[in-house]
């Protein structure tokens, strides 16, 4: 005998499919050709590599605003791939809410810890 779930089908999990793997590869793009951009101006530039070069890297407002959409993306994709985890190994729901919280705090406090450090260069 055939049962047919139909529209009474209960799906398990957030459900997010096809917009999470998406913004995991869009984010993931974002930040490998600003590593990208990063090691060219690495590679073309004179003299020793230290905290002058790096800061004079940094200092101009068109990488800040990329460095700064780099962090959001960075941060963005680690929620997913980390809620992702938590989502499908963390049963007990209390954990998982508590994992959730303490993950998304500590998400924002890197990130903003990044931003405070860029924007004092």
């Amino acid at each position: 005998m055939a049962v047919n779930y139909g529209s009474k089908r209960t799906v398990v999990g957030a459900g997010y499919g096809m917009r999470d793997w998406l913004a995991q590869r869009v984010t993931a793009v974002l930040m490998a050709l600003f590593t990208v951009l990063v090691l060219a101006q690495l590679l073309f530039s004179r003299g020793p590599i230290g905290y002058d070069t790096w800061a004079g890297i940094f200092s101009n407002q068109f990488m800040k605003t990329v460095t700064f959409a780099v962090i959001v993306a960075l941060a963005y994709h680690v929620w997913v791939g980390v809620r992702d985890v938590w989502m499908d190994y963390v049963q007990p729901v209390g954990i998982r809410l508590a994992l959730h919280v303490l993950t998304i705090v500590w998400l924002l406090g890197c990130a903003g810890w990044g931003v405070q450090v860029l924007w004092r260069l």
